[in-house]
C-alpha cells in the first residue's frame, strides 16, 4: 500500500516524478487520514498530522519515492447567474449568511445542489443551471490567504475528517 505523510503544494513539487493519480471529490479532499483508490487500482493511505483541503494539482509525497497527483473530480455544482452585479452581490450575501461552501467565479457563483436554496436563489431573481464540475469554494475568512497553502479550514471547518 502506498504511504503519504506530506502534502505539496500545486507548482511546487516536481511533476516528473508522479507515480499515481487519486481524483478526489470536494468532500473527499478535506482529510487527515484515510485509506483511497488511485486511478490504477492502487491502495493509497494518507496519514497526515493534521485535515488538509486538497487542491487539484497538489503532490501528495509518497514515504518510498515519487509523488501522486490530486485531481479534482467532477460532480454536481449549480450555477448561479444574475442579471446584474449588484443582485449576484445580493445573493452572494444570502449564500454566505447561510455559511454554504461557494465557489466565486467572474459573473457566477457555484454551490452544492440543494433544493431548498436554489428555491430562495430563483425567489431572489437568479438564473440556476446544474452542471458538473470540479468545486473548489472559497476557504473561509480564517482560511490561509490566497497562495498560501494552510488549508486548515475545509467542509469541516477544523473537525479531523479520518
Amino acid at each position: 500500500m502506498l504511504r503519504v505523510r506530506h502534502v505539496a503544494k500545486a507548482g511546487s513539487w516536481p511533476v516528473t516524478e508522479i507515480r499515481e493519480t487519486l481524483t478526489l471529490t470536494y468532500e473527499e479532499r478535506y482529510r487527515r487520514r484515510g485509506v483511497f483508490r488511485t486511478t490504477s487500482d492502487e491502495d493509497c493511505l494518507l496519514d497526515l498530522p493534521r485535515p488538509v483541503l486538497l487542491e487539484d494539482g497538489d503532490g501528495l509525497q509518497l514515504s518510498g519515492g515519487g509523488y501522486i497527483l490530486v485531481r479534482a473530480a467532477l460532480e454536481p455544482v449549480i450555477e448561479v447567474r444574475a442579471s446584474s452585479p449588484a443582485l449576484l452581490c445580493r445573493l452572494a450575501w444570502h449564500l454566505g449568511n447561510r455559511h454554504l461552501p461557494s465557489q466565486i467565479k467572474p459573473g457566477r457563483i457555484l454551490i452544492r445542489p440543494d433544493h431548498v436554496i436554489q428555491a430562495m436563489l430563483e425567489g431572489l431573481g437568479a438564473r440556476l443551471k446544474a452542471l458538473r464540475l470540479p468545486f473548489n469554494p472559497e476557504g473561509g475568512a480564517y482560511a490561509a490567504p490566497a497562495g498560501e497553502h494552510a488549508h486548515e479550514h475545509g467542509p469541516g471547518h477544523g473537525h479531523d475528517q479520518a
